[in-house]
């Protein structure tokens, strides 16, 4: 291995985990206020439509976005099994076995 890759792994490694852990370490020791906790409380689901939303829409170059048939499909036993076992892992692999079925069965 190159001291080159060896530095770009390094480099990459400290890019992407830096921001995802100091954040932690810094507001651990912080105290906030009860309305800055509650509003901040919301972003992860706001976050989580997002990206859910990002999935199932395409953009189109005019007008309203076209839906995903395949992802509006999957998303419906997913978030069955989301809200029924509140259990992120088990919503994730419905999610993903389902758009393997549907994704064998329209192909």
């Amino acid at each position: 291995m190159s001291s080159y890759f060896l530095k770009i792994l390094v480099g990459c490694s400290l890019v992407t985990w830096v921001p995802r852990v100091l954040p932690f370490i810094v507001t651990k020791k912080l105290r906030f206020a009860p309305w800055l906790i509650k509003f901040l409380s919301y972003i992860p689901l706001c976050i989580l439509t997002a990206l859910v939303f990002q999935s199932m829409l395409e953009a189109q170059a005019h007008g309203f976005p076209k839906l995903k048939t395949l992802e509006a499909i999957a998303s419906v036993p997913t978030l069955a099994v989301a809200i029924k076992t509140k259990d992120l892992m088990k919503t994730v692999v419905v999610g993903v076995v389902t758009m393997a079925i549907l994704r064998l069965i329209m192909a």
